[in-house]
């Protein structure tokens, strides 16, 4: 019983190792790339052919060069861990609200 206890807790944590590793949009794969949630194969080859061209600089480059690639889905992207140049997708902050 104490075996599979110590087999589950390794895997789950090997699991949370796994998810905490950061891809950086420069250096993926296109295999890495599929295996990101709302990121498929056309998506990858975009991402692919882009950069191909010279690498991404930070966010804002990545969604203008990038056909499918807006704020939504970078945020997504950078909650899945992925990054560029080692950022984060920073979203720009809601418009405060005016000075009364």
């Amino acid at each position: 019983m104490l075996k599979k206890i110590a087999t589950l807790w390794l895997a789950f944590a090997f699991a949370g190792l796994s998810m905490a590793q950061s891809i950086d949009l420069n250096k993926a794969t296109e295999i890495e790339l599929d295996g990101l949630k709302g990121v498929g194969p056309t998506l990858s080859r975009e991402v692919m052919s882009e950069r191909k061209k010279a690498p991404f600089r930070d966010w804002p480059d990545v969604m203008q060069r990038v056909k499918g690639i807006g704020p939504k889905k970078a945020t997504s992207l950078s909650e899945q861990g992925v990054q560029v140049q080692g950022q984060g997708y920073a979203q720009a902050p809601a418009s405060t609200p005016p000075k009364r």
